[in-house]
């Protein structure tokens, strides 16, 4: 801490970071400070320390120098999916609390080594699952919590784009992110689904990922962010998968960058219980979110909506970008010592499902865990 403030240190400056980390940190400047800057691209850390940073800021080519700066009290991991457990690893061993992007790891042995770390330096640790901060996610948590839909049987989660290949970045690198949509977008959908159903028992795994569009030139025709490279294009353009778990329950998981289905659906679950039923919509086929829920009543079916006009309260009864109300979350966890609300063990189980769906696939196998 430092004129009260805690110090935070970033290790990646990208897309990410300057999309949703750095600008949501800067709004919780009466609680942090963004004083250190990490990236291989050396001018991509020293644009991000201009922007963002203190007039001392410093700028990092290695995070491992970064790291030896003992003023520094937070670190945030937002790098390709294959470096996030050596950069947490080393930040736990550090000494400093940490928040890394989501996938938590692009496998399940990064991800134990990444819990171990964490257990061993006594640190707060969270995971950037921002979706959970979402109003109608909030919304359907409290029912469930509160039993409104019964027990939870079957759920599906929804992470499918129609055509929104990411053109940017590392994202096709397979070598650098472990898989395409499954694990990009995928991971959040899962995420939200679990939390609802609040089960992180999974029994087993089927899955089946699918190399069908990425290939294609023609494909990349309409896609929202401009045609994709077909000859580096090196990840699945679409994955599906079955999890039971051990209550008995099933999840079905539909994740794609690339597919012919007009339901495109993003960061989304339908649940289906022994009392009600639930949607969250939203994704490149709702231009607003909503959130669906539905049973019987009085002899008819019926629908329920949140109001247009609405406003639902997250933690304290402020509203705003999931983003910030993450960083705010986040920050108030490490400030007064309590629980961050996405817990790592929770995103072990998330990794240890997507894997064994491309376990699944590869082995041509259902995966017991």
């Amino acid at each position: 801490m430092k004129n009260g403030k805690l110090q935070i240190g970033l290790i990646g400056c990208g897309g990410i970071a300057n999309n949703k980390h750095m600008p949501a940190l800067k709004s919780q400047s009466d609680k942090c400070e963004m004083t250190a800057f990490c990236d291989i691209i050396k001018e991509r850390a020293e644009k991000a320390a201009k922007e963002y940073g203190t007039e001392n800021a410093k700028v990092y080519t290695d995070y491992n120098e970064m790291l030896k700066d003992k003023e520094i009290d937070v670190v945030h991991v937002l790098t390709p999916n294959v470096v996030h457990c050596p950069a947490t690893v080393a930040a736990f061993e550090a000494g400093k609390h940490v928040l890394c992007e989501k996938p938590m790891a692009h496998n399940t042995e990064d991800a134990k080594k990444m819990l171990d770390a964490w257990k061993k330096s006594g640190k707060k640790f969270t995971i950037g699952y921002q979706n959970r901060f979402r109003p109608e996610v909030q919304n359907l948590k409290k029912s469930c919590e509160s039993g409104e839909l019964g027990e939870i049987y079957y759920g599906k989660a929804h992470a499918v784009r129609r055509r929104a290949v990411p053109t940017w970045g590392v994202f096709p690198n397979k070598a650098l992110q472990g898989g395409g949509p499954l694990i990009d977008i995928g991971t959040h959908a899962l995420d939200i689904t679990l939390w609802m159903m609040d089960n992180y028992e999974p029994e087993s795994v089927t899955g089946k990922v699918f190399y069908k569009l990425g290939h294609l030139q023609q494909a990349t025709e309409g896609n929202e962010f401009g045609a994709w490279d077909p000859d580096t294009y090196e990840v699945e353009d679409s994955a599906m998968g079955f999890i039971k778990m051990k209550d008995g329950s099933v999840i079905n998981l539909e994740a794609a960058w690339a597919i012919n289905m007009l339901d495109s659906r993003e960061a989304s679950t339908t649940l289906c219980g022994t009392k009600a039923g639930a949607e969250i919509r939203s994704g490149m086929g709702y231009p607003v979110d909503e959130l669906i829920y539905n049973r019987g009543k009085n002899g008819q079916l019926m629908e329920e909506k949140i109001s247009a006009k609405g406003n639902v309260a997250y933690f304290e009864g402020g509203a705003g970008d999931p983003g910030v109300i993450e960083a705010e979350h986040w920050l108030n966890a490490v400030l007064n010592d309590t629980e961050p609300l996405v817990k790592p063990e929770q995103a072990f189980v998330v990794t240890q499902i997507l894997e064994a769906i491309y376990q699944s696939d590869e082995l041509g196998k259902e995966i017991r865990l």
